[in-house]
């Protein structure tokens, strides 16, 4: 069975050089997974920092408290991404609390397998307001102050299949190029603004959920948890290994800053070359 690989730094000491302080950054889908990583990098360069998403209290209770341990300000909000007036409010309460949102992560996502003709319109639905619109309401928000200040980043984490498609993925694919292509109209909106927007594609990361996905699927296809990622997930990445949350944190914190100032309306593959064949 596939393990992490142990010899990867972790995020988790503060570094001396605080190269966000005064910053806020907000998260979304950060209770877990990728966005917890990103989360914790950039409260670790000590920028302000708003998680977001679903899950279990004591979890998100447990990670409010590793950032504010780091002497970090941190603040939760459990709005539903799928609805325009929650993000609206969040976004009213993370400046209400910090002044401002400098940073924005757009990483909330769900995702939904099956051939089209028998693709529930209601998922579709859910998968593009989730996936896509959403990042439209955020960036839309926070997007007059960011120019305003002369100063933002935002992040969008889309997906290799925003660069390619695999069948039986119509939302989701549909949903991460249209992440590309918004990321790409926001960084010419932004350019001259000292607004940056770039999307991250990764492919399979070393997330709870693929886990769970590896669990059901040697379930489901009668076959060992090693086959699933040897003949199925990884099968057309070169490099045979997944990605690792901190991986995406730190390209993250590299774009936020000093290094990324010149980097805008890029769609960055993290993907093992899975999009160089």
């Amino acid at each position: 069975m596939f393990a992490p690989d142990e010899t990867l730094p972790r995020l988790d000491k503060t570094p001396t050089d605080l190269v966000l302080s005064g910053k806020t950054a907000l998260v979304t889908g950060s209770t877990s997974g990728i966005g917890l990583a990103i989360a914790k990098a950039l409260s670790f360069a000590g920028a302000n920092i708003v998680l977001n998403g679903f899950g279990d209290k004591d979890q998100i209770r447990n990670s409010l408290q590793s950032l504010t341990d780091k002497d970090g300000r941190a603040t939760y909000s459990p709005a539903d991404m799928s609805r325009p007036d929650e993000i609206n409010d969040m976004i009213m309460e993370a400046k209400t609390m910090f002044g401002n949102v400098d940073i924005l992560i757009n990483n909330a996502g769900i995702q939904h397998v099956a051939p089209v003709e028998t693709f529930p319109p209601s998922k579709w639905d859910d998968i593009l307001a989730i996936n896509l619109s959403s990042a439209f309401h955020t960036s839309r928000a926070v997007f007059h102050d960011m120019r305003e200040n002369g100063w933002g980043r935002i992040i969008n984490i889309a997906s290799a299949h925003g660069l390619i498609a695999s069948p039986y993925k119509s939302a989701y694919v549909a949903a991460k190029h249209g992440i590309v292509g918004l990321t790409k109209v926001l960084a010419l909106e932004g350019a001259e603004a000292g607004i940056t927007a770039n999307a991250i594609c990764p492919g399979y990361v070393w997330t709870p959920l693929v886990e769970k996905q590896i669990q059901d699927q040697a379930e489901a296809h009668g076959i060992s948890e090693d086959e699933v990622i040897s003949s199925v997930l990884l099968k057309n990445t070169p490099t045979k290994k997944f990605a690792q949350p901190e991986e995406i944190a730190e390209l993250c914190l590299f774009l936020c800053g000093a290094g990324g100032n010149s980097i805008t309306g890029q769609a960055l593959p993290v993907d093992g070359g899975w999009t160089a064949h």
